[in-house]
């Protein structure tokens, strides 16, 4: 006889089985029979609760009473092998006929369930624990009747045919979902998730396909700029000229963008590396240069290098106003007398010095600030921008060889008049070599009291400045005739500002004079001057000038 109670079987019962908490299933009975089919039998010192239930009739013994009616005993109908030899799917017992045919489900909604009373629990609800064992609910079923764990239910239901019609096939509806699933539902006790509707999912698709596309673009782009080679044109150009503009002092990368924003090189990186590839790449210089657009970045640099590029506007030492307008006007391609017109009426908010504002009498307040020097000029720029630029070098050159300080050193009222000097000397000179000895001259007849030139300057060039030429052959007569604030053989003294643009030779000449005493000069054959300290000595080059000349 089965005893009820522990087993005896050749293996203890593993008290830590997850499955069956602290009863031990699984132990073998009195006889080595296994009792509910190879599983431990409860302690009988447990409490014992009846299970309603008669496996064929609905009406089972409850567990722990008389052993005598022995396991599967059914009084009402007949023998019922036990737990130990019925076998759950097709083995006959009762309830099923001998043909295999079940003829009546004497179990609640589920007949797949031996325990199930009739009344369904949803899932996580409270149950009552028949064994009275709280760690091992659900009850185990017997041995090949375990039923495999309900599916658990996920956020995403690929559904009967794997996902690909719920997926695509834009099936969405609850009552289609309700009819696939309705037994699921019934014992899930949640309603399942609708499936995604084919447009939804389509969208869905080409969103990510965009941010994939974008994330590659970006990432290409990045992976460019940081280790591919730098955007290039190919070739000398298209044949579209341009101009572009080179500020002094702009570095390889100035340069660059000012090119690229032109459409002459295609990046800014292109240029530097072609520049710093050359030999010659650090000497560009500042300036108006002509290129073309869609130039290779080394193209570019060559042509930037070479003259021929060169737009600029040169101004040579001691050149007047009046001829630089011109030649503006020439450079930009605009009527001739446009820039002298805009000198006129802008020269106030050119960037004159304070010291170069109120003297009168003044035939073009600019002169003297259009320096000497190679400037941008080129089609498509205002006059107004080019001029600014001569005076803005002027103020720079001015300021860097300290006019204002050294002015009254040399016995004058300031910048000014040391400005008018070197504009005389400048014009008066006939070579490098000459300036210090002509500011000298200068200086010597404006003395008070000299009684060489009693303060008369008498120089030729202010005549000629006022008058709009550049002759030689100037009579005395003529000359001490003419009255004009400029004309220095009418009036004594500096005349009321500088007669054309000096030199950094002829300002430098004004600053540091001779000291040997000259007062006269004169120019035999243009290209040289030739000095004297008395009227009788320079007299006398007079006369071998003029028989030279053949003038009387």
């Amino acid at each position: 006889m089965t005893e009820y109670g522990r087993g005896q079987g050749s293996e203890p019962w593993h008290p830590q089985d997850p499955l069956y908490g602290d009863q031990g299933w699984g132990q073998q009975a009195e006889h080595g029979q296994p009792a509910y089919g190879g599983q431990g039998q409860y302690d009988p010192q447990q409490p014992q609760q009846a299970y309603s239930g008669d496996w064929g009739t609905g009406q089972q013994p409850g567990y722990g009473q008389d052993p005598g009616h022995g396991y599967g005993q059914d009084p009402g109908h007949g023998q019922d092998p036990g737990y130990g030899q019925q076998s759950y799917g097709g083995q006959q017992g009762q309830g099923w006929d001998n043909t295999g045919a079940h003829g009546q489900v004497p179990y609640g909604s589920d007949p797949m369930d031996p325990y199930n009373t009739g009344q369904n629990a949803a899932y996580g609800g409270e149950q009552p624990d028949y064994y009275n064992t709280p760690g091992a609910y659900p009850p185990p079923e017997p041995p090949g009747r375990r039923r495999a764990p309900e599916p658990e239910q996920t956020e995403w239901d690929a559904g009967p045919d794997q996902g690909e019609h719920a997926f695509f096939g834009g099936g969405g509806d609850e009552d289609d979902d309700d009819e696939g699933r309705g037994g699921r539902r019934g014992r899930g006790g949640k309603k399942p998730k609708k499936r995604r509707s084919g447009c939804a999912c389509l969208v869905l698709t080409v969103i990510f396909a965009g941010g994939v596309g974008g994330v590659g673009y970006f990432g290409y782009q990045f992976y460019q700029d940081r280790f591919g080679a730098a955007p290039d044109y190919a070739g000398a150009g298209n044949g579209e000229t341009v101009t572009v503009v080179i500020d002094k002092g702009a570095d390889g990368y100035t340069i660059g963008q000012r090119l690229k924003a032109a459409g002459v090189v295609q990046s800014v990186d292109a240029f530097v590396a072609a520049q710093s590839s050359n030999p010659d790449g650090k000497s560009i210089q500042a300036g108006a240069y002509v290129l073309q657009k869609e130039m290779s970045a080394s193209s570019a640099v060559d042509l930037l290098l070479s003259p021929k590029s060169r737009a600029n506007l040169t101004i040579p030492e001691g050149t007047r106003n009046a001829a630089i307008y011109k030649l503006i006007d020439a450079k930009l391609k605009v009527p001739e007398g446009t820039t002298a017109d805009v000198a006129k009426k802008e020269y106030k908010n050119l960037g004159l010095p304070d010291w170069a504002e109120k003297h009168a009498n003044l035939k073009d307040p600019l002169e003297g600030f259009l320096y000497p020097s190679s400037y941008a000029a080129a089609k498509g720029m205002k006059p107004e921008a080019v001029l600014k630029d001569m005076v803005e070098r002027a103020d720079d050159k001015y300021e860097e060889l300290d006019l204002g300080s050294r002015a009254k050193s040399l016995g004058l009222d300031g910048p000014w008049q040391l400005l008018t000097v070197a504009s005389l000397a400048q014009a008066e000179g006939t070579s490098h070599d000459d300036f210090r000895k002509m500011a000298e001259v200068v200086y010597n007849r404006l003395k008070p009291g000299n009684a060489q030139t009693n303060g008369m300057l008498e120089f030729d060039s202010t005549y000629n400045y006022v008058k709009g030429q550049s002759k030689i052959d100037l009579g005395l007569s003529e000359l001490r005739k003419y009255d004009n604030p400029y004309n220095t053989y009418y009036y004594k003294g500096l005349p009321p500002g500088p007669i054309g643009n000096p030199g950094e030779e002829a300002l430098k000449g004004a600053l540091d004079p001779t000291d040997d005493g000259w007062y006269y000069f004169i120019s035999m054959d243009g290209k040289t001057s030739k000095f004297t300290k008395t009227n009788a000595e320079h007299q006398k080059l007079v006369d071998e000038w003029n028989a030279s000349r053949n003038n009387d």
